[in-house]
């Protein structure tokens, strides 16, 4: 049978789910011109699936257009069709940026940065998920056992992870049962989102291709262990030089860098609308689940909202200092997540916030709590804009009321079964 290469061009939208549109490989230079068509209501495909409400009706156009820099393809050699994909822009037919374009969001939020402080940001997103090729055994957290039994896909996702063009840093068998980590090496600005997505779908095609699922929900059992996303972020100057380290400060972070965290310190409870973004997200950020509950910040404490990492021996402390942010999960687009936590620490710098003393606020308890927070925010609305902001209550709000009258445990089962 004659085979011809097809290429997706992908975006990652509210819903935090990749959708796109394939065309023939042959048309590459033309698409990365022009792009594909797309329709302003596919921002309102929810988790699930269905639209549950939308303020663009059937009207409008958009095209997506490929970003040459996230060209993905992944051979895995079993006769299947390779993984051959791009991410890509939103944009109005003139060419301008889409209102709810979810890397513009984030390229925004990362030109703001720099015109107020003069740095880049530089992330990773460190990420946990189940894996079905493997059967929970007692005591298997952290162990050998747990790795070994996990066969090739560790390896094939190694492998398949740096033909991706994403440099595989650590992966480990995790505390919960039949659940692993993958850590990346971090990068700059955009391309830091655009690895958690591919990151994300490589974990996924590898796991498909041994017949199996890796599932990033954020928990699968109310009563069980969660999956989540931690986000570690640190600054660059001009010159490439680190600049979010002062041994001095407060934490040993620098004054803008202390600014920064401190408006993320501020904005927590409206930012959990966009890192923790389904109803389970708040079963997995439950008192005891090593995940936070309140606005903290701390140094090496796995509870805090906020932790400062280690500086590990025989490297040059200020090149290896980061802060991890620990109140995300894979329901959320890696670019809404960075960009909202991008757009909180510029608040900060502008606005010289104090970092708070001691444990802050409660966090969310609720989606809905979460949403309130986000919509009660004045600055969101500059974040976003307020078509953005608009569009993206009306999708989380669409999701909360498709919920409505399920158990903790049906819910469950609807998340795992889409992400």
């Amino acid at each position: 049978m004659k085979r011809e290469p097809l290429v997706m061009v992908c975006t990652c939208e509210m819903s935090g789910r990749v959708r796109g549109k394939g065309f023939p490989a042959a048309d590459l230079p033309a698409r990365l011109v022009k792009g594909v068509g797309w329709v302003p209501t596919n921002t309102m495909i929810s988790a699930f699936g269905p639209i549950f409400s939308t303020p663009f009706g059937t009207g409008g156009d958009l095209v997506l257009v490929p970003d040459p820099m996230t060209a993905v393809e992944v051979e895995f050699g079993d006769g299947s069709a390779a993984e051959r994909f791009f991410l890509g822009d939103l944009r109005e037919l003139d060419g301008t940026p889409w209102a709810c374009c979810p890397r513009d969001f984030l390229r925004r939020g990362l030109a703001a940065l720099k015109a107020e402080a003069g740095v880049e940001l530089v992330a990773a997103f460190e990420h946990e998920f189940v894996y079905t090729g493997v059967a929970d055994a007692p005591g298997s957290p952290y162990s050998l056992d747990a790795y070994r039994r996990q066969g090739v896909f560790g390896e094939a996702l190694m492998a398949a992870l740096r033909a991706a063009g994403v440099e595989p840093d650590s992966f480990m068998a995790e505390f919960g049962a039949r659940q692993f980590e993958v850590t990346v090496a971090p990068a700059t600005g955009l391309a830091a989102a655009d690895r958690a997505v591919v990151l994300r779908e490589i974990v996924r095609a590898t796991a498909h291709r041994l017949g199996e699922r890796a599932i990033f929900s954020p928990i699968l059992d109310p009563d069980g262990t969660g999956n989540g996303v931690h986000i570690h972020f640190s600054f660059r100057d001009g010159d490439g030089r680190p600049t979010l380290h002062d041994p001095a400060g407060p934490h040993g972070l620098s004054e803008p860098g202390a600014w920064f965290v401190a408006g993320i310190m501020h904005h927590l409870p409206a930012l959990c609308a966009v890192t923790a973004p389904s109803t389970v997200s708040y079963m997995r950020m439950r008192p005891n689940r090593w995940a936070p509950t309140h606005a903290t910040l701390a140094r090496q404490d796995r509870g805090a909202s906020l932790r400062v990492c280690p500086v590990m021996p025989g490297g040059e402390p200020a090149k290896q200092f980061n802060v991890e942010y620990r109140c995300a999960d894979a329901a959320a687009s890696p670019y809404l997540a960075l960009g909202a936590l991008v757009w909180a620490g510029v608040d900060g710098i502008r606005k010289r916030r104090a970092l708070p003393e001691g444990d802050g606020a409660p966090l969310p308890a609720s989606l809905a709590a979460a949403l309130d927070a986000l919509e009660a925010t004045p600055e969101a609305a500059e974040w976003f804009g307020a078509a953005h902001l608009s569009t993206y209550l009306m999708h989380k709000t669409g999701e909360l009321t498709s919920l409505s009258g399920l158990d903790e445990h049906a819910q469950c089962a609807r998340y795992a079964a889409t992400y």
